[in-house]
């Protein structure tokens, strides 16, 4: 492919990043619709984290499958199918009036986002060929993906209060309809003609590798996992190590595993993984508490996720800088130390105050914005051209996963420590175990009985939420601090992100 004119290569980024913002804000946008969900469709506690996480969890596990299906039957064709089906599937989540159609739309969502996101970041390795100019474009990128997670609460706010739930997916239509017509106008087609059939049977064991893996460790964290959860977990082990053996022994692969043999890709991909997993589980427990401890309507506390937003930008279009001058090793040290710092201190104050919870998002956009930047541009950089679109999909399967992870894991075990701090409440039964479920249902119990006592159930509750939220944030400390430690012993010293040719 040549050269392609100035204006018209930043004029497709706009177009890609257009795309990505939206695929990024429904990672989180439903973090403060989901009180206003929780009123009008009544979810159970597991309906709700479907709800919230399905979306990332299935577009995570067709990622590294439709970066394969962009590098073949090409890129843009494979971005235009998979936002015209977004738009679509914003149609069916909109118009839900029980929670089974709510979660199809978002599985459908999540498809959609599956078949756009390997072609942004593809096509940028294309369209850029400089390396100054390429680094720029990814760093514009990850604030757009990072930005587009933290500000999803701000506009889902709003927008929920404004017209209820269900404008979070509406917003997506007109825009859907804007971005495919200049994408069919702007665009460049490319496709590696070179690569043979799609491994259809690896593409399977990716899919089913991944979604298993994420229902496993979903299931387990939160305590109790019944015999059938053990088993897929380790089902997916199984399947995820079929599906690299296949890898390694074809001459195609749908992700070339061998890349991983360079520590510094390694590196990056666990650093995306775990900076995304943070930044998830905190927006989302952070926006819930917000609202049921500290009573804020959904704009309010989407307003007061903005420093993540602006920290995360802010990080995000700093590191191109910074990697001209400071070491791959050193910022990704940095960007994770930063979110192992935030997480730290969330957890050690005994009084949490919005002031503190502003600074802590601050550190953890900037963290977040910092390190999924760079592990971009070294994932980007390692590969070449033809290979693009799998260097996408793996910066993205993390990014995606990440997210999806955060709320499953981590959403999890904050569950599970919330119920057993939930003792001494004056109900008994459906009430109580209604209340027992979760926060939302706690609240919901308490305005329906009122007077003293749905006062006393919703402070318990407050209780119950802050002391299931200091040890969550410990756990999440722990596990950012080890993969920060791991990230500084994988990268050499000195490593630079230059492209592959």
């Amino acid at each position: 492919m040549g050269s392609t004119p100035s204006t018209s290569r930043w004029a497709m980024l706009a177009v890609l990043c257009a795309s990505l913002l939206l695929v990024a804000m429904d990672a989180t946008i439903l973090n403060v619709a989901l009180p206003s969900l929780i009123d009008h469709m009544e979810p159970s506690p597991m309906e709700q984290l479907w709800i919230v996480d399905l979306y990332g969890l299935v577009l995570g596990g067709l990622l590294i499958t439709c970066g394969a299906i962009g590098d073949r039957f090409g890129r843009k064709r494979l971005f235009i199918a998979g936002f015209v089906l977004f738009g679509l599937a914003s149609v069916v989540a909109a118009t839900a009036h029980a929670p089974a159609q709510l979660i199809a739309g978002r599985a459908l969502l999540g498809v959609g986002g599956a078949m756009v996101m390997p072609s942004t970041l593809s096509l940028i390795r294309n369209i850029f060929t400089d390396d100054r100019e390429r680094t720029l474009a990814i760093g514009i990128w990850a604030s757009v993906a990072g930005a587009g997670a933290a500000i999803g609460p701000l506009v889902g706010g709003h927008l929920v209060e404004a017209f209820g739930w269900s404008a979070a997916f509406w917003l997506n239509v007109p825009v859907v309809i804007v971005t495919v017509a200049a994408g069919l106008w702007l665009l460049p087609e490319y496709r590696a003609p070179q690569h043979g059939s799609l491994d259809w049977f690896s593409a399977v064991l990716s899919v089913l590798g991944i979604i298993a893996l994420a229902w496993g460790i979903k299931h387990v964290a939160k305590g109790n996992p019944a015999p059938v959860d053990l088993l897929i977990f380790a089902a997916s082990v199984l399947l995820l190590g079929l599906f690299a053996y296949r890898q390694l022994r074809s001459p195609d692969p749908l992700l070339d595993v061998r890349l991983f043999r360079n520590r510094a890709f390694t590196a990056a991909a666990l650093g995306t993984l775990m900076a995304m997993l943070a930044i998830g589980a905190a927006l989302f427990l952070i926006s819930l508490w917000l609202q049921y401890i500290h009573g804020y309507t959904p704009s309010e506390a989407g307003l007061r996720t903005l420093p993540a937003a602006i920290a995360t930008l802010l990080g995000s279009l700093s590191t191109p800088w910074l990697l001209q001058r400071v070491s791959v090793r050193a910022l990704m040290t940095f960007g994770l130390g930063a979110l192992a710092i935030g997480f730290t201190v969330l957890a050690a104050v005994p009084e949490t105050t919005y002031p503190l919870v502003a600074m802590i998002l601050v550190a953890l956009g900037i963290g977040d914005g910092i390190a999924i930047t760079t592990a971009a541009a070294v994932l980007v950089s390692a590969v070449p051209p033809e290979r693009a679109g799998q260097a996408g999909a793996v910066e993205e399967t993390n990014y995606e996963l990440g997210i999806g992870l955060g709320v499953a894991l981590l959403g999890s075990i904050h569950g599970r420590l919330f119920v057993n701090h939930m003792i001494g409440l004056p109900l008994q039964g459906d009430q109580l175990e209604t209340a027992r479920g979760s926060v939302g249902g706690a609240a919901y119990i308490a305005d329906q009985i009122g007077g003293t006592t749905g006062a006393r159930v919703l402070e318990i509750a407050q209780q119950a939420y802050d002391s299931a939220l200091t040890t969550t944030s410990w756990i999440s400390a722990a596990m950012v601090g080890a993969v920060t430690v791991l990230t500084f012993v994988l990268v050499p010293k000195g490593f630079k992100a230059t492209a592959a040719h």
